[in-house]
């Protein structure tokens, strides 16, 4: 069976991709193949559903843009299609002196960004969106929001096949060989299909399926992080409003513990950043002999973690502790207690290491002879998926020749 592209990776950037060069080309005949029975199964559907702003992320960097862009068309899309969200907004909390001039930075990067209606709170102002969150100083951002990332995901599959009826999303078709030539052979557990064109969208797997590609020279690895999360009970609900965020410390890649209204109407709280044994490890004690050793024997993962060392450590405790993971969550709602939580979820996140140690923070796709590879999509990739999904088509009709 031959389509004009076959798209590798059924979550939200894959779909997203695909959606564009579909609406774009409604004559192509598209495919795409997810190994899991399900569209969205991993970092897609196991994020914590936020709609981001942009205000953290490095002026003029493609991160910035295209989660501006993408955030603004995600929104209208989900009004055109009544797929569940809500603009809830957020705040960025100070609760120490040290902080502050790191919101203060934060703020200004807003402002940079273009990030609309954004102000500079007092506590008191603080108290009067969040009453039970106690902090010195912060931000208010009214344009984050929250949203079902999975029915996205969803609805852009839809849309695909009612553009082209010919085209096609199938699940449960894990990639298993590429064979290279002028169509490119790719083989499933399910069968075999044929493809002028390829764009991988691989997530967790980026590298690995690049490999399978014959992309030479791959700079980078992915290495899996789990982030845990608790919820709130049902009586402890009142406590969050909408959405509660640190103010991130900036010698770590990750946002810090936070506070998350989902649009389910849940209440998370987390996540925290593990080092994970296995990249799809969802479980505490989840272990995987081929990733580990392939993070392991990576001598990006070990200069992360020693440049990161009581962070780590740090981090590694509070994923068993349930009490230090509440002192933690005590910072910004001091007065949570220890029955307010129960456990929740937890996801993985791709980090894309550079063999120095460092991470890779921005969007980064690469064309390989007739193929296009998403290596690097980290949040607010989700946020960003149809924009990315424009970069995509945007390339691939200058590198395909459609």
């Amino acid at each position: 069976m031959e389509y004009d592209i076959i798209v590798i990776g059924g979550g939200i950037v894959g779909l997203a991709s695909a959606y564009k060069l579909q609406k774009s080309n409604p004559a192509l005949k598209i495919l795409v193949l997810e190994k899991e029975d399900k569209l969205a199964s991993h970092q897609t559907g196991h994020n914590s559903g936020v709609i981001h702003s942009g205000i953290y992320y490095k002026p003029g960097s493609f991160k910035a843009k295209n989660c501006l862009d993408g955030r603004k068309e995600l929104v209208s899309f989900c009004k055109e299609h009544n797929i569940e969200h809500d603009i809830c907004g957020k705040v960025i909390v100070a609760t120490q002196e040290w902080e502050l001039p790191q919101l203060d930075k934060i703020f200004v990067h807003g402002q940079q960004n273009q990030t609309e209606g954004i102000r500079k709170i007092t506590a008191e102002e603080i108290k009067e969106i969040e009453p039970s969150c106690t902090g010195i100083a912060g931000i208010h951002v009214p344009c984050t929001g929250i949203v079902n990332f999975v029915g996205v995901t969803n609805k852009l599959a839809e849309l695909i096949v009612s553009i082209q009826p010919e085209s096609r999303v199938l699940t449960a078709h894990e990639v298993v060989k590429i064979i290279q030539g002028e169509r490119k052979i790719v083989e499933t557990i399910k069968g075999t299909f044929v493809g002028k064109n390829l764009v991988f969208c691989g997530g967790l797997f980026s590298d690995r399926l690049a490999k399978k590609d014959g992309v030479k020279n791959l700079d980078m690895q992915i290495v899996g992080f789990r982030g845990d999360y608790y919820e709130l009970t049902d009586a402890a609900k009142h406590k969050v409003k909408n959405l509660i965020y640190p103010v991130p410390n900036p010698q770590f890649p990750f946002l810090g513990v936070h506070f998350t209204r989902m649009w389910n109407g849940d209440i998370e709280c987390g996540p925290n950043a593990v080092f994970t044994f296995k990249r799809e490890g969802y479980g505490k004690l989840d272990f995987s002999l081929k990733d580990t050793t392939q993070a392991l024997t990576f001598g990006g993962t070990w200069k992360l973690l020693i440049n990161n060392f009581d962070f780590a450590i740090n981090e590694y405790k509070r994923a068993f502790s349930k009490k230090l993971f509440l002192k933690q969550l005590q910072r910004l709602v001091p007065s949570l207690e220890m029955q307010d939580l129960k456990p929740g979820r937890a996801g993985v996140r791709a980090m894309a290491l550079q063999p120095n140690g460092a991470m890779i923070d921005d969007f980064k796709i690469v064309y390989n002879d007739q193929s296009l590879h998403v290596l690097n999509a980290p949040s607010p990739a989700a946020t960003a998926a149809l924009a990315i999904g424009e970069e995509v088509r945007k390339m691939a009709e200058t590198h395909f020749g459609i």
